[in-house]
């Protein structure tokens, strides 16, 4: 017998591959619910076991897909999961046509005994079974995938509100207990360890249920366009910018992150090429702006390339961003001299500005200075730079006064061939 093996990590369809096999099936594999799709298209297939959670296609989608087609619709099909076991979940599995639920690890006896059962139930069913209502599967599901969400967004709320306490708690103690500095900054590393595996970890889970609302969004503006109310469809739009703003936060998080493990590869860097990247890098949210760009020569510095060209990318992204309201807007960088044998290196930009009283809370996660509905933005980006410049031994610090426009300084490594000179 042929079972397809649909499961987007490697190592559970090993595992199953080899339990399967000692039953003496013949294994198929696929990497998400396109791929199978393409498997059964060309391949005899007898049965399926898939997971839930994977890129493009789910399991949920891909079982309704299996259903819909003439040709499919009577394999015995099971999902197989560790991420999707409350009720609601083996609700819509049921809905959509899965004939068995099994939550992973079970025992192999487990699985084949499922199996063995839906393939029996299978070749019961009559060929064209009636199908549930497309509009109710899609209702179902995405209040599955939305309830996920909300479970994930709530965790992470939780777990920054208590590392939020536990910092302030940090700082009360070292207020009162200066002696104990070297156990104060252990604790400090602690909490900031944790809320970068945290971070880590809820981004990479928050990314898959995020990609399934946006694609389902997307479907049912496609398919109920001049059918809605102006007010239904901007619910849709709603919900669509609000995916693409968590999107971007949790592309940031994950950034933010790699920054602080990442292996750092030094080199001689050449900041004038570097800038030049960036700039043209920035070509599509300067494109029909007056923007005059002022970049002085700059000299080689020692350092990872691919992180100072993302810190340089953010500093004059933030210039862009921060000089809209200018016309022309003026940015300027170069080399403001030398600070304990480091180059001091500089961004300048007749932009909104700043309250100077606020400049220690630029480079804090989620810190903005500015309303949403202004600029947008994270809130992340700045910390980033400041962790990348830190990661380099070099220091970051600004200077600015509100509606006269900012300058960011920071310091950095001379290279070999600039120490020489």
């Amino acid at each position: 017998m042929n079972i397809l093996v649909v499961d987007d990590h490697v190592t559970n369809r090993k595992l199953l591959r080899a339990q399967l096999e000692a039953e003496g099936h013949a294994v198929l594999e696929a990497t998400d619910g396109v791929q199978a799709l393409a498997v059964l298209e060309c391949e005899p297939v007898d049965a399926i076991v898939s997971d839930i959670l994977m890129p493009r296609m789910d399991g949920y989608r891909f079982c309704h897909k299996v259903r819909q087609h003439q040709k499919f619709s009577a394999l015995p099909l099971i999902l197989y999961t560790s991420t999707y076991d409350s009720a609601s979940d083996r609700q819509l599995a049921q809905t959509v046509g899965a004939d068995r639920y099994v939550i992973k690890p079970a025992p192999t006896s487990v699985v084949l005994n499922a199996l063995h059962e839906a393939i029996q139930e299978a070749s019961e069913r009559r060929p064209q079974s009636p199908q549930p209502d497309e509009a109710h599967v899609l209702h179902q599901y995405s209040e599955v995938l939305v309830h996920k969400l909300e479970e994930k967004n709530t965790e992470l709320q939780e777990a920054l509100e208590e590392i939020r306490q536990a910092h302030e708690e940090i700082l009360e103690l070292n207020r009162d207990l200066e002696r104990r500095v070297e156990e104060r900054t252990a604790a400090l590393e602690a909490a900031n360890q944790e809320l970068e595996s945290f971070s880590y970890s809820v981004s990479h889970d928050l990314r898959a249920p995020l990609r399934h609302i946006e694609g389902y969004v997307a479907m049912l503006i496609e398919d109920t366009e001049g059918k809605l109310s102006p007010e239904a469809q901007r619910y849709l739009e709603v919900i669509v910018d609000a995916s693409r703003h968590m999107g971007r936060l949790i592309d940031d998080l994950l950034a933010f992150s790699r920054t602080g493990r990442a292996e750092m590869h030094e080199s001689s860097v050449e900041l004038d090429a570097l800038v030049r990247e960036a700039i043209r890098d920035l070509e599509m949210a300067t494109r029909g702006r007056n923007i005059g760009w002022t970049i002085a020569p700059l000299p080689a510095v020692t350092g990872d390339r691919a992180m100072l060209k993302q810190a340089l990318a953010n500093l004059l992204g933030n210039a862009v961003k921060y000089t809209r309201p200018r016309d022309p807007a003026q940015i300027e960088m170069g080399c403001a001299g030398e600070e304990d044998g480091r180059f001091i290196l500089f961004v300048r930009d007749n932009g909104v500005g700043f309250d100077m009283q606020y400049a220690d809370k630029l480079f804090g996660v989620f810190q903005r200075l500015h309303r949403a509905d202004e600029f947008e933005g994270t809130g992340i980006g700045l910390a980033n730079v400041r962790r990348i410049i830190a990661r380099h031994g070099g220091r970051i610090w600004a200077e600015g006064k509100t509606g006269e426009g900012a300058t960011f300084y920071f310091t950095m490594k001379p290279s070999p061939s600039e120490q020489g000179q």
